[in-house]
């Protein structure tokens, strides 16, 4: 008796298989990049985002210690000017010691200036100069005054990219905002400030 074995025949890939599998793996693999790198983007946007909000609301925090400790004879000045397109505000406080390391030396500022400067892009930065000497002129007092502080010994930059930034300040005798002051010897009663940071605001 005779028993016949089915025939196993030989299969192999033809070349369009293999460049059709070739393109399904590129497909694939191409996804696999482009969603590893979209998530890569959005954690790295995700972050400086992050960072971004941290330096926002520390420099809130530091204007409300500042404000909050100011000794009782603190000279306050603001002023505004008009640039075209934007209100460039200096806000000056005289009589607040300040002692810090600036350079790896102990200095002193008696007084501090947080000033807007405009870009060259139409945004502005915020900025924080401290001087060794008095700025403000005392024309309440008859003595000889000392010459003034014209340029800061230090600055820093504590925000960047602003595209509005003002500040008012409530009277307290008379109840009203004012956008400038230079009342000597009062402060003002409330300070406000509105800002808005970038493109959107």
């Amino acid at each position: 008796m005779r028993i016949n074995h089915p025939t196993r025949t030989a299969r192999a890939f033809t070349l369009l298989e293999l460049v059709i599998a070739m393109a399904v793996l590129a497909v694939v693999v191409g996804m696999v990049f482009g969603t590893a790198r979209t998530s890569l983007q959005l954690g790295n946007t995700i972050v400086q985002t992050q960072n971004e909000e941290m330096l926002h609301q520390a420099f809130f925090e530091l204007l409300e210690k500042r404000f909050s400790s100011l000794p009782g004879n603190t000279r306050f000045d603001l002023t505004v000017t008009d640039s075209s397109s934007h209100y460039l505000t200096d806000l000056t406080l005289q009589n607040v010691p300040l002692s810090f390391t600036w350079g790896g030396e102990e200095r002193i500022a008696k007084a501090v200036q947080l000033s807007t400067v405009k870009k060259r892009s139409g945004f502005l930065d915020i900025v924080l100069r401290y001087y060794e000497g008095e700025v403000l002129e005392d024309t309440e007092s008859e003595e000889p005054e000392e010459e003034l502080v014209t340029e800061p010994f230090a600055e820093i930059v504590l925000l960047e990219d602003v595209s509005y930034f003002e500040w008012r300040a409530l009277d307290g005798r008379s109840m009203e905002w004012f956008y400038d002051w230079q009342i000597q010897g009062r402060l003002p009663l409330q300070l406000e400030l509105v800002m808005a940071i970038g493109v959107n605001g």
